[in-house]
């Protein structure tokens, strides 16, 4: 049985069931090898008893015609035998030594019948399957010097048919299949909400609060749960407030700064200088408070990428050529996922801006910044390319943390190191998979891949 439950396992991996399949599938194997091992012990204990019954039978029977031919005159014998085969489906007949016999089958059950058989009546009893071709079961007996065939049908004495037992271990089977469906339906139902919910969780969302009774251990496992949920979004909207009261905290004495730098007499070249301070220390909290703002909830349908990052390309053009860089674009039409606008664009814009500021070429000290977007298969690739000196492969994942940034190199600007890291967390909440790649010729190639949506399904689904 071990074998078996092993092969059940490896067969319920390989099919990626879930957990209602796989417990009903497990419960299902064990009835089977259950129902097997108790109709063997059943069989097994039937074979005995019901041998010694139907020999107790059989001798009774042959015992009574033979005690009715002798007393009975030999004028009534004729309706005598007719009234037995008619009535007690009991043959007689007269035996020969040239009958053709054909001895039992070979099993415990008939040996059995056939000894208590002999016990009762006496060792030179015959049990024969056929006599002459003719089906049955034939016991002989003699009347004074005469010898006769007592013939029973097979049905009579053999054990229960095999379609008959068949029919009922089905039927009880179905029945099991049917509790355990019930059953593993009861216990899995909690833990199929539990996961509705955590995935509510994950993606941002207020999750659905989950129902306080039932058994004890998921009683206290929701009420957990729902406390939890309750925590977090108490957690972050404390943090939208904390981070409100930072930015408005922050940036206020910076700009006051900033202006009265602009009235001072400090020299032209100091004023710069101490202005790309204060630019950086305003980006670096821009890019904080980016971070710690929440995904958006994820449609229902997907939204038109190319439509999107058009009118996100339009805007980036000019910005990037105010700052003496060039953006160019490839973007397919038509081309749809399952990811809110909102975020697709602080994605992008991310990545841009990570080329814009990190992507200088070394002679020109120039952005040249490409974004593509395209079809590949059941995914859509979006890459934001730059010239510039590009990363070493051994230093990727470590930029994909927060507040990571690569060599001098490639980083001659300082920055607080969340925009990869912004770009990862967003599309994780979209099932989408950032990857940071060498562009042939020098430099790099931000390149996300999101699952594509095919419009043409849900509009199907919706007509339906």
């Amino acid at each position: 049985m071990a074998p078996a439950t092993r092969q059940l396992k490896r067969l319920t991996s390989r099919l990626r069931l879930g957990l209602f399949s796989r417990s009903f599938l497990l419960l299902a194997a064990l009835m089977l090898v259950s129902l097997g091992a108790w109709l063997q012990v059943f069989f097994s204990m039937e074979e005995g008893p019901r041998a010694t019954q139907m020999a107790q039978r059989v001798t009774t029977a042959v015992s009574i015609t033979r005690s009715a031919l002798i007393y009975a005159p030999t004028s009534v014998r004729p309706a005598l035998l007719l009234d037995l085969a008619t009535k007690e489906s009991l043959r007689v007949q007269p035996r020969d030594t040239a009958d053709v016999l054909e001895p039992l089958p070979e099993s415990n059950y008939w040996h059995h019948v056939a000894t208590e058989i002999r016990d009762r009546l006496g060792n030179a009893t015959k049990v024969m399957w056929s006599v002459n071709h003719m089906p049955g079961i034939w016991v002989s007996f003699d009347i004074n010097k005469d010898q006769y065939w007592l013939v029973f049908d097979r049905e009579q004495l053999g054990l229960t048919a095999g379609v008959e037992w068949f029919g009922w271990g089905a039927t009880a089977l179905l029945l099991a299949l049917i509790g355990a469906a019930i059953s593993v339906r009861f216990v899995n139902r909690p833990l199929a909400q539990l996961a509705k919910v955590a995935q509510q969780v994950a993606r941002g969302e207020t999750p659905s609060p989950l129902p306080e009774k039932g058994p004890l251990e998921i009683r206290d496992m929701n009420i957990a749960f729902n406390r939890m949920a309750r925590d977090l979004r108490q957690t972050e909207a404390d943090r939208e407030i904390m981070l409100a009261g930072i930015s408005h905290d922050l940036r206020t004495p910076l700009a006051r700064m900033r202006l009265e730098i602009e009235m001072s007499s400090v020299g032209e070249e100091a004023r710069q200088a101490i202005d790309e301070d204060l630019a950086q220390i305003d980006h670096s909290i821009g890019q904080l408070m980016e971070y710690a703002r929440p995904a958006g909830a994820v449609p229902e349908q997907g939204i038109d990428v190319s439509t999107v990052l058009g009118d996100l390309y339009e805007r980036e053009r000019s910005h990037t050529e105010s700052l003496g860089g060039f953006l160019t674009a490839s973007i397919e039409p038509g081309l749809y996922a399952r990811i809110n606008a909102n975020d697709l664009k602080r994605i992008v814009s991310n990545l841009i801006e990570n080329a814009r500021r990190y992507g200088r070429t070394p002679a020109e000290d120039r952005s040249y910044i490409r974004l593509s977007v395209q079809e590949e298969g059941n995914i859509l690739a979006i890459e934001v390319s730059d010239q510039g000196a590009g990363i070493a492969e051994a230093d990727i994942q470590r930029l994909l943390r927060p507040f990571s940034r690569g060599e001098s190199a490639r980083t001659g600007v300082s920055g607080a190191g969340l925009g990869l890291a912004i770009v990862e967390r967003l599309l994780g909440q979209v099932g989408g998979q950032l990857k940071l790649l060498p562009r042939p010729g020098g430099g790099l190639v931000a390149r996300i891949e999101l699952p594509k949506f095919r419009i043409r399904n849900f509009q199907l689904d919706s007509q339906s």
